[in-house]
């Protein structure tokens, strides 16, 4: 039988606990949490300088909420891992109660599950402490620019001395290992390559690159003009040697590279590429995509949405909610689609649907 003609699971199918099964032989172990929608930057290739309508309030998940759905999947979904995204996570209030609950849980099998937070590290250095204390494990912090200026440029705020302050103070808590996310756009940051990668590798920090992708205004993303992953790769190979890596973790979207530079031997650790345009990896995508009001996607580009929000405040048990759950990731497509002729840019945009 082929993968696209699999039938329908029946109800028992789709919300057993160990798995958040597709179509595809995909199992979500992954929950990427969006908190708010809200951000203290305004990355020119996330949102427009004067930001955007914002989720109003009452239509956020409370906290209550929110910890029943982050409950129900790991203790009946199988979920291992969870990160809490944005907009800026570290804008929602009680988030130190949000983590410490989450890390309280255990997975299906009895084993701890994995806590992280993607954040742009502007008030991390004043959140590390509380969230180390809650029990977070790991962080993630944007930055596509050592240079102030250009800093500013990209973020249309002058703040990278505090995230600077951030990451230090990530390191000083040890929410490791701390990755390092940087988008590459064509005449904007590629001279900040090189950079990048050297401040990494001296301060035992991951650098991923990622490839822009099209979640943020329309008139930002042209895929003609776009930075790939072979260009970055090609900008690293003449400063460093690049060993490609091996991970156990097959899910991971970046491809691992040990660089050493050509200049300083001792300077040396692990880069990885994210291709999400150029080379999809979505064969092997692990990850469910809960909304801070509440709806389920299965995927990052997905033009359709499952309300859990309604059916928690209508009363549905947490077998009901997680068969919702489960049916809106049976229907997970087989990729994101970018390169298709038919393309179309989902509605919401990074800040609204969470890292």
């Amino acid at each position: 039988m082929s993968i696209s003609s699999a039938p329908q699971p029946s109800a028992t199918e789709t919300a057993t606990p160990g798995g958040l099964r597709d179509r595809y032989g995909r199992v979500a172990q992954d929950l990427r949490v969006s908190l708010t929608d809200r951000c203290n930057l305004r990355c020119t290739y996330c949102m427009p300088a004067e930001g955007l309508p914002w989720i109003p309030t009452p239509e956020h998940l409370t906290v209550t909420e929110l910890l029943r759905l982050i409950k129900i999947s790991v203790t009946q979904l199988g979920i291992r891992k969870v990160r809490f995204t944005g907009g800026e996570p570290l804008l929602r209030k009680n988030l130190a109660e949000i983590i410490k609950h989450t890390a309280a849980l255990r997975a299906t099998d009895g084993s701890k599950i994995s806590t992280a937070i993607t954040t742009n590290g502007v008030s991390l250095a004043r959140h590390a402490p509380q969230l180390a204390d809650a029990g977070l494990d790991r962080v993630n912090i944007s930055l596509d620019s050592l240079d102030p200026e250009r800093y500013t440029r990209i973020t249309r705020r002058n703040r990278i001395s505090d995230v600077l302050a951030g990451i230090a103070a990530a390191q000083q808590f040890q929410l490791t290992p701390i990755k390092i996310n940087t988008v590459v756009m064509p005449g904007v940051n590629e001279q900040d390559i090189v950079p990048l990668t050297e401040f990494c590798l001296r301060n035992n920090l991951e650098l991923r690159f990622i490839e822009h992708m099209p979640l943020g205004p329309r008139e930002t993303w042209d895929p003609a003009t776009m930075v790939t992953a072979t260009d970055i790769l090609q900008v690293l190979s003449k400063r460093f040697k690049m060993s490609p890596m091996e991970t156990a973790d097959t899910s991971a979207p970046a491809e691992l590279w040990h660089a050493t530079s050509t200049n300083d031997p001792k300077l040396n650790g692990t880069i990885g590429v994210i291709a999400a345009v150029t080379q999809p990896f979505c064969g092997n995508c692990d990850r469910t995509r809960l909304t801070s009001d509440g709806m389920i996607r299965s995927c990052l580009f997905s033009h359709s949405e499952t309300d859990l929000k309604s059916l928690l405040r209508s009363g549905a048990s947490d077998a009901e909610i997680a068969q919702a759950w489960s049916i809106t990731m049976w229907n997970k497509p087989a990729g994101h689609g970018i390169n298709d002729p038919g393309f179309l840019q989902p509605k919401r945009t990074m800040s609204a649907i969470g890292g």
